[in-house]
């Protein structure tokens, strides 16, 4: 089973990459361009096939290691 995991800030943390990727694109005339944030994108295989259990397992890794939950949050999708 497939699965993709989306790591961002949390609204209200500062995101200074976001910001600097933000005026870089207004620097190249994107001038419609207006708040950044950025983050990651984790692609996960796992050979479990029950999608609960699954999301269960993702959430833990989510939680133990992938993500800094106190200013980060996660989103899991499972394909």
């Amino acid at each position: 089973m497939k699965a993709r995991v989306f790591i961002t800030l949390k609204n209200g943390v500062l995101d200074p990459q976001g910001k600097a990727i933000g005026h870089a694109l207004n620097g190249l005339g994107f001038a419609s361009v207006g708040e950044v944030r950025q983050g990651k994108v984790i692609d996960i295989d796992l050979s479990e096939t029950d999608a609960a259990k699954a999301k269960a397992a993702l959430k833990d890794m989510c939680e133990k290691l992938l993500a800094n939950t106190v200013i980060e949050k996660y989103e899991i999708e499972i394909g």
